[in-house]
């Protein structure tokens, strides 16, 4: 069984080179750009760009226009946007080395066209160099080392493509650092403990050694970089020391191809390091150096560079890496393989590429691109003044999401907090405290992964008075509507079924962790509503998720399900469960549960990402129209479930309204599972209103929760409504997945999955007569209507 495979390629064939950079974009095209041809004693450096289209393996020469960089090579290059790269740095020949300049390719226009731009930078920039590293995390494009003509060099400096004017700056890091260093690899990890980090391998150093060291640099909320010694397990295997090689990140797996050891003929293994466990592993490998890779699914493509048999003269040979052949011998590493494979089958077949995201044209160019993307004579800004699109017209645009075929990036990469609440005084200790008590106590995934349903709850209704008044002044402070940034992590319903949550936090992550704040660094964490009723845990769901709010308020978001009523958790079981495990009389007005309503009618009905993404419980239903509507909304605000006014009317659309049963369905329609009265208060709304309420509000998705979806996420509106639910086997009765929607700093949305535990768990609400009284809401199917224009 051969790991290794050779790519027939066709077309305009690039000449055999080295030094050269391959960056695979959308529309399944990597980008050739640079590099060296001929043999080492007598090359040319090139300054031609090439694409290779994956499904047809045709090489085609693209033809360029504007400002080209000078021919190069060892520089470094790195996607930023949909079908668009940088470049940086390089050597020119001679002795000589390329500008400071940075470059940029833009393709969006035409496959076979591209329009090459100087971006116009500010001030000292990281200066001439080659053999350096060039990464991008949105949104900051990082340079990392290499040689700067007089020896190698250790400095790190960053640039914001959003923050106008663009502006480099050198990252000060108190931390210890990795030594000076040339050829080496850096590349951004993509699952795990070391989501989000810029990991740097090997290099050659000041001493002419081959390095085998890894770092990975980080970036924190308060803006600080620091760098990180990636921790290596003395008693296992242990990477060679290499440099003029090249690496990849495969969901948490950095995988190492090629390079020199310095030692002549030496063959090397392709190494691969599990970021969780601290452990490298070793495998067959191709013998490549001075070469260029890209990833595809579970494939590693290696392009050009010097073969180990011929180490004068460059190959023009692709190589394809089937990773689940190459990984077979270790189950470990196969089994994650496995998981991101998984990662792959749960997104939209629509999918364009695994790492670039669709922008619609609509979408405001960032600094970046506004100092790139040049008008032409006689051209007007279409953003001064645009139009109205035909609807129709409208759903032809490409969406500016889609459901990333990769795992998700933890990228700390924020400007600032959104501005939630106005500033607050130091909290006290006993208001730490509090909050600390219940964070140690209940969130331990590996302890309440399968709670009991007859578990004693841990704490006194003090406790919990206390920790609904501190809760209560947070929100108190924050607006109606929310503003968060991504990156961010989006819960559906929980229901009280806390091993849910807990599975949740076991397995993608948790903001607290051993008594220290674990992604909460990198993540803010969104929480739509629903976190009470039907399942056996309410008071140990709700406490923690208070708990974390007064802990990270500006980090934890929690905005209110159609149950946080007391109309509605009085029958649902949230009341019976505080009446059993808490011994108190929920009529009574000092009681956990009437406090514990106090508060939810002071909790916010929306949240807003980026400006971009609207998320609230139900829907837009038939009379929200403006974002502003909700704003105007006073708190604290009760639910009136006999309608007489608009206002009432809207707030019992937002929390209770459903999109149509498919795409076709269209208009305002009775909604007979939640309203079989017909009073006309609850409905669903169509894929049109959706469109609408978008257009008119200059959003592009709306994120919602409230209906138990089989997959535990489901499109609508050909994907610009998007249901997320979190509790899995609903009520027990509908072996419904959960989900939890990972949106990142790029705007993609990753979903991740549990199933259900098989454990036979009851619910508050479980004789049949019961259950005729208060059914669960039946599982929303997915949607196979015919969709035609929303596709």
């Amino acid at each position: 069984m051969n790991n290794f495979e050779k790519v027939e390629a066709f077309g305009q064939l690039p000449q055999a080179r080295f030094g050269h950079t391959i960056t695979y974009i959308a529309k399944g095209k990597a980008i050739l750009f640079g590099g060296a041809t001929g043999d080492t004693g007598k090359y040319s450096i090139t300054g031609d760009t090439f694409s290779f289209d994956m499904q047809s393996k045709q090489w085609k020469r693209v033809e360029v226009q504007g400002t080209a960089p000078s021919p190069r090579a060892a520089h470094s290059a790195v996607c930023v946007d949909i079908n668009q790269i940088v470049i940086y740095g390089g050597a020119t020949g001679g002795g000589s080395l390329a500008s400071d300049d940075l470059y940029l390719l833009d393709l969006r226009s035409n496959d076979d066209l591209g329009q090459w731009t100087v971006v116009p930078v500010v001030g000292t920039t990281p200066g001439r160099r080659y053999g350096h590293t060039l990464t991008f995390t949105k949104p900051f494009l990082i340079v990392f080392g290499g040689n700067t003509g007089q020896e190698p060099v250790n400095d790190c400096w960053c640039v914001n493509v959003e923050k106008s004017p663009i502006t480099w700056a050198r990252l000060e890091c108190k931390s210890e650092q990795p030594l000076a260093r040339v050829y080496h690899s850096a590349s951004i990890c993509t699952n795990g403990s070391a989501n989000g980090m810029v990991v740097a391998f090997g290099g050659r150093s000041n001493d002419q050694q081959a390095l085998n060291d890894a770092w990975g640099l980080r970036r924190h909320r308060d803006g600080r970089w620091d760098w990180v010694k990636a921790p290596y397990k003395i008693d296992k295997e242990q990477p060679v020391g290499r440099y003029q090689h090249t690496t990849l990140f495969v969901y948490s797996m950095l995988v190492v191809i090629g390079g020199r050891t310095g030692n002549v003929g030496e063959t090397l293994t392709i190494d691969v390091y599990d970021t969780e466990t601290s452990e490298w592993s070793k495998f067959n490998s191709i013998q490549r150096f001075r070469h260029s890779s890209w990833l595809v699914d579970t494939s590693i493509f290696v392009y050009g560079g010097f073969e180990l048999d011929s180490p004068n003269i460059p190959t023009d040979i692709i190589s394809k890496i089937n990773l689940n052949r190459l990984l077979l011998p270790s189950e470990t590493l196969t089994n994650k393989l496995a998981q991101y494979q998984q990662a792959q089958r749960n997104v939209s077949p629509q999918s364009l590429s695994p790492q670039m995201t669709p922008i619609s044209p609509d979408t405001q160019a960032s600094p970046l691109n506004n100092s790139l993307i040049q008008k032409k004579p006689g051209q007007t800004n279409q953003n001064t003044q645009k139009q109205q699109k035909p609807f129709a017209q409208n759903q032809a645009d490409k969406s500016q999401f889609k459901f990333i075929n990769q795992a998700v990036v933890a990228e700390e990469t924020r400007d600032s907090k959104a501005p939630n609440r106005k500033p607050r005084l130091p909290q006290s200790a006993q208001e730490n405290n509090i909050a600390h008590l219940f964070i140690s106590t209940l969130l331990q995934p590996k302890t309440f992964i399968n709670i009991s349903e007859n578990a004693k709850f841990l704490f006194q209704a003090q406790h919990i008075l206390m920790l609904c008044d501190q809760a209560e002044a947070i929100l108190k402070e924050q607006p109606m509507v929310l503003r968060c940034k991504a990156p961010i992590k989006i819960f559906g319903d929980i229901h009280g079924q806390y091993s849910d949550l807990m599975r949740f936090f076991d397995l993608w992550g948790s903001p607290f962790v051993d008594g220290k704040d674990s992604d909460i660094e990198a993540f803010d964490y969104l929480f739509l509503g629903d976190f009470v009723d039907r399942g056996n845990h309410s008071l140990e769901t709700i406490c923690l998720l208070l708990a974390l709010k007064v802990r990270f308020p500006e980090s934890i978001h929690l905005i209110r399900g159609n149950h946080e009523d007391k109309w509605i958790n009085n029958g649902f079981g949230f009341s019976e469960e505080c009446a059993q495990r808490l011994g108190e009389d929920p009529n009574d007005e000092d009681s956990v549960f009437a406090r514990v309503n106090r508060l939810f009618e002071w909790l916010p009905l929306a949240a807003i990402v980026e400006d971009k993404i609207i998320c609230l419980h139900g829907g837009i239903g038939s009379q929200l129209n403006y974002v502003a509507e909700i704003e105007n909304l006073q708190r604290p605000l009760e639910v009136i479930h006999e309608v007489t006014t608009p206002e009432q009317q809207l707030v019992v659309d937002i929390l209770w309204s459903d999109p149509t049963d498919t795409d076709q369905d269209f208009g305002i329609q009775p909604n007979i599972i939640r309203d079989p009265a017909g009073t006309g208060n609850i409905v669903k709304f169509g894929p049109d209103r959706v469109i609408n309420f978008l257009i008119k509000n200059n959003l592009s998705l709306i994120i919602r929760a409230h209906e138990c979806v089989m997959d535990g996420f489901e499109r609508f509106a050909g994907g610009q409504l998007l249901t997320v639910f979190s509790a899995t086997d609903y009520c027990g009765r509908h072996k419904n997945a959960g989900a939890v929607l990972i949106l990142k700093r790029n705007l993609e949305i990753v979903p991740k999955l549990i199933y259900p535990q098989n454990l036979n768990a009851h619910n508050w609400i479980e004789d049949e007569e019961a259950l005729k009284k208060r059914p669960p809401t039946p599982p929303r199917w997915k949607n196979q209507g015919q969709r035609r224009s929303y596709d």
